[in-house]
């Protein structure tokens, strides 16, 4: 036996009990009300002995409907006139009396029923209404948090399935290739469906049919179609979807479908209902896009100041400080030609001499800061190794990072500890500093404590927010603790597997 055979069989059986104990406790209150009839009849008229079985066709009509109430009505007066109708009614089943009272009784049916069942659909659409709200709300808020879009598509889908009363519901984004990838994938009971692979459109889907018409599209039956879709359609019992598109910037992404192995078609609001979902993810791709942009610019931005930085380094290295050394190499020369006699003559090179080789110490120094060279030429670990070398301070450096790094990820590196090294020896006055460096899990990263005054904040000073700019341009996080008097911590990843977005 087929699966959706079986849902049709379990379905039917549930119809089939709720009437059979509509009815079996329709009969329970006939019985019941007529024993208290019974009881009160030597008391009452019979008149009011009929009303009493009202009792039972009212509560009848509003849980169980128009059908069930109006057999409860005919069997009410049946026993009625059985039992407690004056002769000549046992004879007569039908004497005025009781045709009276069955046209009550039925008008009272079907009016309650009717109302009952308008009722029951009011109060159905208000609770899937609340259901959507819901859903929005909750997919919204997953949105505005700004989780990753792979987390969007997953409750997309899911709220989707759940929304439409599907069996399935699947999210896939169209390839320039002319394929889909399945982004994401709901069922009510687990099955394997193609996710994260690329799908051709060779045969009917919704997928197929909402690219072509660019507009939301049902699919009433897969019977006899080719494709890889329609064919996983028929293992799975599908027998109908209705799909939507998902439109980003003005261009056609990707399509959300519904799906449902059973014979009853999906109501005519499923796809205003899927619409408004759609709505939701082509926001969470934009945001998305738009913070992998901003995260490439930066990033353009911070590896074209670097490159700027090493050339002008090695415009210095190679310019001035060479031109320097020639100059005080030649005044050197010239001091040695003049007679010890020009005493003063050679005090005055002398001078120009040491001034010029301080010259060139301060030019060292300031193209250090610029691009330190042995960064480029030999990576992270010398050149922080030297940079706590010529710290004023005592370093207490731990750097566990063999071979070399990403080029962006160890100036980056190198800039964090350098300006978290300035701050605890200038600003901080620190007396024990400790620098850790190392990699773990596909990151690189950097804590840096100090015992200093505290106090720093990223909002205070250009030189904390441009180290906080540079790290996040390259995909990492960095994270502050300074309370006042109490020493700073310092704490940065990169992301060594980072593409620039």
């Amino acid at each position: 036996m087929s699966e959706e055979t079986m849902v049709q069989r379990r379905r039917t059986g549930e119809r089939m009990r709720r009437r059979s104990s509509g009815a079996l406790a329709a009969v329970v209150a006939v019985a019941v009300v007529t024993a208290i009839a019974l009881v009160l009849e030597p008391h009452v008229d019979s008149v009011s002995l009929l009303m009493l079985y009202l009792v039972v066709v009212l509560p009848v009509a509003v849980v169980w409907g128009t059908v069930l109430a109006v057999g409860t009505s005919l069997l009410s007066v049946g026993v009625y006139a059985v039992l407690f109708a004056p002769p000549p009614a046992p004879l007569h089943f039908i004497d005025a009396q009781n045709a009276v009272a069955l046209g009550v009784f039925l008008i009272t049916a079907v009016v309650v029923g009717t109302l009952a069942s308008r009722l029951q659909r009011t109060a159905l659409i208000s609770e899937r209404l609340t259901e959507e709200q819901s859903a929005l709300r909750r997919v919204a808020t997953l949105v505005a948090r700004s989780v990753s879009p792979p987390e969007v598509f997953e409750a997309v889908t899911r709220e989707v399935g759940l929304l439409c009363d599907a069996d399935l519901a699947r999210m896939e984004r169209y390839e320039v290739d002319g394929t889909v990838t399945g982004l994401a994938a709901w069922s009510r009971v687990p099955v394997h469906l193609t996710i994260g692979t690329r799908i051709e459109l060779d045969g009917l889907s919704v997928a197929r049919e909402v690219r072509r018409s660019g507009e939301a599209v049902r699919l009433a039956s897969f019977a006899g179609e080719t494709g890889a879709i329609a064919r996983e359609a028929r293992g799975l019992g599908i027998r109908s979807s209705v799909g939507c598109p998902i439109v980003v910037s003005g261009r056609l992404w990707g399509v959300i479908a519904a799906s449902t192995k059973s014979d009853e078609r999906f109501p005519d609001k499923t796809e205003a209902q899927i619409a408004s979902f759609t709505e939701l993810v082509a926001t969470a791709i934009e945001n998305a896009e738009a913070r992998s942009e901003l995260r490439a610019s930066r990033a353009r931005i911070v590896a074209t100041a670097d490159r700027t930085r090493r050339r002008i380094e090695r415009d210095l290295h190679d310019g001035a400080q060479q031109q320097l050394v020639s100059l005080a190499l030649q005044v050197r020369a010239v001091q040695a030609l003049i007679p010890d006699e020009a005493g003063e003559a050679n005090r005055e090179l002398d001078r120009i001499a040491t001034g010029l080789s301080e010259a060139l110490d301060e030019l060292r120094e300031m193209a250090r800061g610029i691009h330190p060279a042995l960064l480029a030429e030999l990576g992270l670990v010398p050149a922080l190794k030297a940079l706590a070398r010529r710290s004023p301070q005592p370093i207490d450096l731990d750097v566990r990072a063999d071979g070399r790094l990403p080029e962006s990820i160890e100036v980056g590196a190198y800039y964090v500890v350098a300006e978290a090294l300035t701050n605890a020896t200038k600003h901080a006055r620190a007396s024990t500093i400790t620098v850790v460096v190392e990699t773990r899990a596909d990151l690189l990263r950097i804590a840096v404590n100090d015992d200093g005054a505290g106090g720093a904040d990223f909002a205070r000073g250009t030189g904390l927010a441009g180290l906080k700019d540079r790290v996040e341009a390259l995909g990492g996080r960095i994270f502050l603790h300074s309370p006042p008097g109490d020493g700073t911590t310092l704490n940065a990843e990169f992301p060594l597997g980072w593409q620039g977005g």
